[in-house]
């Protein structure tokens, strides 16, 4: 027994990942639901652990990187963060618009006049910024407010920071430097064994979401699912250019990226992805100062997939009730897209919402919404691993910018050295 758990914990991760994605499809089609609903308890536990580790990944890492910055460069690096996720998400649903324009998808279909869907409230750009500040710090824990969460890190942080350049304060500051340090010390400690379980967790879910799609949905909308893959990997290729325009070694960083985008394609969780993330971002040797805020932040703001799904289903629904969306048509839905992609984040079953909120803006039946729940799954694992890329994309490319210098070695797997400060 020690033999095969040694075996198992010197292998690979992406190769146990990548190995387990293969037996859950397999388990999926073959085994059908019985087997499925067998196995469910275990991807229900990969998602809990998951979720477990965001909320002292978040606070400490954040803190932490605060107080490793350099004096002055927080709120340059917030700006770049910020701009470059605005410009990826609107560039995401120009590439989608593009995409989808060429491929049609949808034309010959027609809606079912029986279709029906409830759309959930939209919570709007404005409710999200004021959720940014939360009622009470244990509320924004509970409920994983995410932006309640990077706020209450970013202002506990900061006024550690000034405790530690007082002079009066500066000894109790570093005493309480060391007690948050050793806190993020350990949560790595603690994610370096949640890894272990990550592939046992990635074939429960997919052998579960095949068993429970199956061939028949993947083929009744076939095209619309083939164009928006389509449309991920131009957008991808998008990705290796910028990196490669600000030195980022692209075999260094699919070496690390490949594990975070494998889970999130399987558990469709930016967010449960996170400790993930942020493990593939210490193993590229970036920095805590970067990674502590664009990560986080990235999870619950940077939207690159779900703004390509935005545009494909536009477009698609244009397709089926036979009104191809005008250029006028296109540039709203460039503008409401990158918007909607920002005040629906966190919300569940955020995909649906922004979809339905744009098509009631640009004037396209709600109906089809009803059409595209039906691969619900199989285009939001797609999505998912685009947002969480694209997230890390970001980061190396502002650690880039901001001088450091990615590694290209491969690090031990469970317990990459500490990031620069």
């Amino acid at each position: 027994m020690n033999r095969i758990w040694k075996a198992y914990s010197q292998a690979s991760l992406i190769l146990r990942v990548t190995i387990a994605l293969v037996l859950g499809v397999v388990v999926g089609l073959v085994g059908g639901e019985t087997v499925a609903a067998w196995l469910a308890p275990l991807g229900d536990l990969l998602l809990r652990l998951l979720t477990f580790l965001i909320v002292p990944i978040v606070l400490f890492t954040l803190m932490v990187g605060v107080n490793q910055s350099r004096e002055g460069s927080a709120g340059r690096i917030g700006g770049k963060v910020l701009g470059y996720y605005l410009a990826s998400s609107a560039l995401a649903i120009m590439v989608g618009l593009s995409v989808a324009t060429l491929f049609s998808p949808g034309s010959g279909m027609t809606l079912d006049d029986d279709a029906s869907f409830s759309v959930p409230d939209n919570p709007g750009v404005v409710d999200t910024l004021l959720n940014i500040v939360p009622n009470n710090i244990i509320g924004a824990f509970s409920e994983l407010n995410m932006l309640g969460i990077i706020f209450t890190a970013l202002v506990f942080g900061i006024a550690l920071l000034k405790m530690r350049q007082s002079a009066r304060q500066h000894a109790m500051g570093e005493r309480l430097y060391e007690v948050i340090e050793s806190l993020n010390e350990v949560t790595l400690k603690v994610m370096s064994g949640v890894l272990h379980y990550v592939p046992i967790g990635v074939f429960a879910i997919v052998a579960e979401t095949v068993s429970r799609q199956g061939l028949e949905t993947l083929l009744s909308l076939g095209d619309m699912v083939v164009v928006l893959y389509i449309a991920l990997a131009a957008h991808l290729l998008i990705y290796c250019g910028i990196m490669s325009l600000f030195g980022v070694k692209l075999r260094a960083f699919f070496r690390e990226a490949r594990t975070p985008m494998l889970t999130a394609f399987a558990t469709q969780s930016s967010s449960g992805t996170l400790p993930i993330t942020v493990n593939a971002a210490r193993r590229l040797g970036i920095s805590k100062s970067i990674y502590g805020f664009s990560l986080p932040l990235g999870a619950t703001l940077n939207m690159d997939g779900a703004a390509i799904r935005i545009a494909i289903s536009a477009v698609f629904a244009a397709n089926v009730i036979g009104a191809p969306l005008d250029f006028i048509s296109m540039v709203q839905i460039v503008l409401i897209g990158t918007l909607v992609s920002i005040g629906t984040a966190g919300v569940p079953g955020a995909g649906i919402i922004m979809i339905a909120t744009v098509f009631a803006q640009v004037g396209l039946p709600i109906e089809t919404v009803a059409l595209l729940t039906a691969i619900d799954a199989l285009v939001g694992m797609g999505c998912t691993a685009l947002n969480v890329t694209g997230d890390l994309v970001g980061t190396s490319v502002i650690a880039r910018s901001e001088g450091e210098s990615l590694s290209e070695e491969p690090a031990d797997e469970t317990t990459a050295a500490a990031a620069k400060g």
